[in-house]
């Protein structure tokens, strides 16, 4: 039996604190944040892997108006913080919607996490629980399980959901689902090559992209003045191809925001980049030209927001070093300029 209680609402306004993890276990970690954070606002216990599954069963009526639900005379739902839903716009332009729910056990009030209900465009509902910082690691695993289920049906659910936790709660959630593998050093390549995966891709200066590992020379790429931010068109001379190595590489996660307080919540226009390359690659950020391995999480990038066709700084929200296996990576020759659009990335040639 489910029995709601309407409460009105509050509006709050906070700033944006986005900072990284390097792997989903490390959120476990994460003492200094999370406790302090726990012990101020809330009492936690562990939530077990049985009301974990039961959990994910329960829903609100009515997400507009509904702030507080209970379920089985055990267990409640109460609007997080009375927070208005989140509106969240991709890159791909299409409108999210995210409610948080703090899921409490009736007996002792103990908090046992956070209910995510994540709205699409067209009113599928996805429910997720991220469990407190006490939870065992196999409610932890189930947790990644089913987020990264999701993100393979809702793209990016997992950057949006953890851009508005990050917002909440004062840690990053982001893992890293490229499937990428671990880094040994016994296995892994470091060496002079300055270059990127295959699977990068190039703007043309026709305004399409093409894979890198499919330039040819004669090709028509655009390049960037990181200064005056125009773009002009140089003629590719030569492809470059590394022999297929174990190559180290870091991925940068890149963001760009807008935000709007609204009566209906918070509106958000979220644009996101990732660039891939060798750890010695050149790249200019708001702090100078730096390798990409020595570009720290905070540091700015000059990037083309594909929404507004204009060259804008996003911000590395996630750095991290992994490898994809035997591969050759590859670079561009140009007859000029001095940089080119990855991935929507300006990246420095060689």
């Amino acid at each position: 039996m489910i029995e709601n209680r309407i409460r009105k609402p509050e509006l709050r306004s906070q700033n944006l604190e986005l900072p990284s993890m390097k792997t989903p276990f490390s959120i476990i970690l994460c003492i200094v944040s999370i406790i302090s954070f726990a012990q101020d606002k809330v009492n936690p216990r562990p939530i077990t892997t049985a009301e974990y599954e039961k959990a994910k069963t329960y829903s609100i009526g009515n997400l507009d108006t509904d702030t507080y639900a209970k379920f089985d005379n055990a267990y409640l739902l109460d609007r997080y913080e009375l927070r208005k839903p989140y509106f969240i716009t991709g890159d791909d332009k299409l409108k999210k919607r995210i409610d948080l729910y703090k899921l409490i056990a009736k007996d002792g009030l103990q908090e046992l996490g956070t209910m995510i209900f994540y709205t699409n465009e067209t009113g599928k509902l996805y429910k997720s629980i991220l469990p407190n910082f006490t939870a065992s690691a196999d409610v932890w695993n189930k947790y990644f399980e089913d987020i990264h289920a999701i993100d393979k049906e809702e793209k990016n659910f997992v950057l949006k959901i953890s851009y508005v936790l990050s917002k909440e709660m004062s840690y990053q959630i982001y893992k890293n689902i490229n499937e990428g593998k671990d880094i040994t050093k016994e296995s892994v390549t470091y060496g002079n090559d300055i270059c990127f995966p295959g699977d990068q891709r190039v703007a043309m200066a026709d305004g399409t992209t093409k894979l890198l590992s499919e330039i040819k020379a004669g090709d028509v790429v655009t390049t960037v003045d990181p200064v005056t931010k125009q773009a002009s068109s140089v003629k590719v001379e030569k492809l470059v191809v590394h022999e297929a190595r174990n190559y180290a590489l870091i991925s940068l996660l890149l963001i760009n925001s807008d935000e709007e307080t609204t009566p209906a919540g918070v509106t958000i226009n979220l644009r996101s980049k990732v660039i891939e390359a060798t750890p010695n690659h050149p790249m200019t950020t708001n702090l100078g030209e730096k390798k990409i391995g020595a570009i720290s999480i905070g540091e700015k990038i000059l990037c083309l927001d594909t929404n507004s066709c204009t060259y804008d700084l996003f911000t590395v929200v996630e750095k991290q070093e992994f490898t994809k296996g035997t591969q050759p990576v590859y670079n561009i020759e140009a007859s000029g300029g001095n940089t080119f659009l990855m991935n929507s990335v300006i990246v420095r040639q060689k």
